[in-house]
């Protein structure tokens, strides 16, 4: 977002509009499945609402292993887009930076697909401990504990890059051991309880009050002519130092050095934090 109140001025009157540009997408989708978060960053918060910031919403912040950092990138305004076809993202997107005009830098615009049956580029399901049901909203919307933003969630992105040549090196064994699951039927194998652990046990979070869960909306890129292939985390929270405290210990290690192997092989070349409010929040912002 650029500096200055007519900039500032523009972005919000577009923010406030989300629901119009959804709808001008929707009236031609014929039914098929499209839908849009926006998340504002901590950066962005103050300049865009006036307001104080939800609770836990603050910046994005490195996490430096012995071996491996992850990384915190700029960026004011998230929006996350799916859809059934691609046609409706790239007419949203259209529209969208034609509302913005020069008002916003573009920082970084990845496209995802499902690959094969919810697998990741590692050739792994994803998001299976993902929360549902019941626990789903009770996991990913505040509550009660920050009554001015309820309804809304906390949402940390990364884009990972991989390294495929040496991960398929590995035998399918040793990978099973690094994710913590089979490979083909995605049973989770035992829990490491002293040592080195799994990515699955290692983003499994736990206290005096339960396991706390997180969404995890994750989706596989990839550009085979440049060799780019990728993850791209998304991952909603109703309490974002639950997902920080997973990272923490991806790339701190449980106990310390002893990282999450996954980042042997995935790079995280950027790291944000914003928070996603309810629909009527982000409408009130026109008025």
């Amino acid at each position: 977002m650029k500096d200055g109140e007519e900039a500032v001025a523009t972005v919000r009157s577009v923010v406030a509009g989300t629901d119009d540009l959804i709808k001008d997408i929707t009236i031609r989708a014929n039914g098929a499945m499209f839908t849009c978060n926006v998340g504002i960053s901590h950066h962005g918060w103050p300049r865009l609402t006036g307001k104080p910031p939800p609770k836990e919403l603050r910046p994005f912040r490195e996490i430096k292993g012995e071996k491996h950092t992850a990384v915190a990138t700029p960026g004011d305004l998230l929006y996350h887009l799916r859809a059934a076809s691609p046609d409706l993202i790239v007419e949203f997107e259209k529209i969208l930076l034609e509302a913005f005009g020069d008002s916003v830098t573009a920082v970084d615009d990845v496209t995802g697909f499902r690959y094969f049956d919810g697998r990741d580029l590692l050739e792994f399901a994803d998001g299976t401990a993902n929360p549902d049901g019941a626990a789903l909203p009770a996991a990913t919307l505040v509550g009660d504990e920050d009554p001015a933003y309820a309804g809304g969630s906390y949402v940390v992105v990364q884009k990972y890059l991989h390294d495929l040549s040496a991960w398929r090196a590995q035998t399918t064994g040793t990978q099973e051991e690094i994710i913590g699951r089979t490979k083909f039927d995605n049973v989770e194998k035992p829990d490491a309880t002293e040592g080195q652990k799994s990515h699955k046990t290692l983003c499994t979070i736990q206290d005096a009050d339960g396991e706390h869960d997180i969404l995890r909306d994750n989706m596989p890129f990839a550009h085979p002519g440049t060799g780019e292939y990728g993850t791209y985390f998304i991952g909603y929270s109703r309490h974002l130092w639950v997902t920080e405290k997973m990272l923490e210990r991806m790339f701190l290690g449980d106990p310390p050095p002893l990282h999450d192997r996954i980042l042997d092989y995935s790079r995280a070349v950027t790291g944000a934090t914003f928070f996603c409010p309810a629909r009527a929040f982000l409408a009130a912002l026109g008025d």
